[in-house]
């Protein structure tokens, strides 16, 4: 007999950056599994160093990362660590990407313009990716942008199951705040079996987070309308969109996102509304100052781990979404 026979069996390693190390170590809790003990800090310049306590030969690695401000550390942070079990000689690397840095930049809309959600795939690519696991991404297209697996997961199940326990059911109204979001409303409604209606809205191109509201179409009269959206920045396009549904004799708004990015004047845009109440997940973490009575977090956790499972079984990740 020539070779050498091993017992094949397969290792799974958890490891989690510095942005977010609470829904770390919630993912990690429904593994069953520890976050692998890491050294990362920042030398003077702002360099980052990273350095696994734990040898990862041989093992699947999963690095959780959350794009969260600040942005640009957070990112590089990510790449200098799938880098690091590259050369330490890891089977495979899957990142995760509960939310996606630059995804709002996916494609050009005018001369000159970068397609930066095309350069982070590649970034991560470069840097030793063999698969990306991420949540609602702004647009489907994104997943093309990686040569290579890309996990799309979805938090609708978990926001669309909350709102419909809450909400008299016969008085619901989705609503989409523009038409990139009318495919993502309709299977809002295809779960909750409500009807639909649209904001229409017009952005000043020259103008960041500058949204004017024009119209609502659909009935809204006395509705509790629950809009929905894959993030909130700054709050503008949102806010404006509930005022636009109130305007219109909506009884109630309830909005609801995966993302709660929640930047400059988002916390005074929030408190001013008139919104009864704002549900996101914590993919992202919510700024101390923003712990409000009317926001509410779920937790993505079980799906995350859910996925990694599947992944990691070689089972099939579309099956958690089935039903959709």
């Amino acid at each position: 007999m020539t070779g050498i026979k091993t017992t094949g069996e397969k290792k799974l390693m958890f490891f989690s950056g510095r942005a977010h190390p609470e829904l770390a170590e919630e993912v990690a809790q429904q593994l069953g599994v520890g976050v692998v003990p890491t050294k990362a800090y920042d030398f003077a310049n702002g360099e980052i160093y990273v350095r696994y306590e734990e040898s990862a030969r041989g093992a699947d690695c999963f690095v959780i990362q959350s794009h969260t401000a600040p942005i640009n550390q957070w990112v590089m942070e990510q790449l200098i660590m799938i880098d690091a079990l590259k050369r330490a000689s890891a089977r495979s690397i899957t990142v995760i990407v509960p939310f996606y840095g630059y995804a709002r930049q996916d494609k050009k809309h005018r001369g000159r313009e970068p397609i930066s959600a095309r350069l982070i795939a590649d970034l991560m690519a470069t840097a030793g990716a063999d698969r990306i696991l991420t949540v609602d991404l702004h647009t489907d297209q994104i997943q093309g942008f990686f040569d290579g697996p890309v996990d799309h997961l979805f938090a609708l199940p978990l926001l669309a199951d909350y709102v419909g326990k809450k909400v008299d059911r016969t008085k619901l109204t989705v609503v989409s705040p523009d038409a990139g979001r009318v495919r993502v409303a309709d299977r809002w409604c295809d779960r909750l079996g409500a009807p639909l209606a649209i904001v229409h809205k017009r952005r000043d191109k020259d103008v960041a987070n500058q949204v004017t509201v024009h119209e609502v179409v659909g009935d809204v009269e006395g509705r509790v309308c629950v809009l929905v959206d894959d993030m909130i920045d700054t709050g503008g396009t949102i806010c404006a969109a509930a005022d636009a549904l109130f305007a219109h004799g909506a009884e109630d708004v309830i909005v609801t996102a995966t993302h709660g990015v929640l930047s400059g004047p988002a916390g005074d845009r929030l408190k001013g509304s008139k919104v009864s109440e704002f549900i996101f997940t914590n993919t992202l973490p919510t700024p101390g100052e923003l712990e409000l009575d009317k926001i509410t977090v779920l937790s993505i956790a079980p799906t995350i781990a859910s996925a990694v499972r599947e992944v990691f079984e070689d089972g099939s990740v579309t099956s958690l979404f089935e039903e959709q």
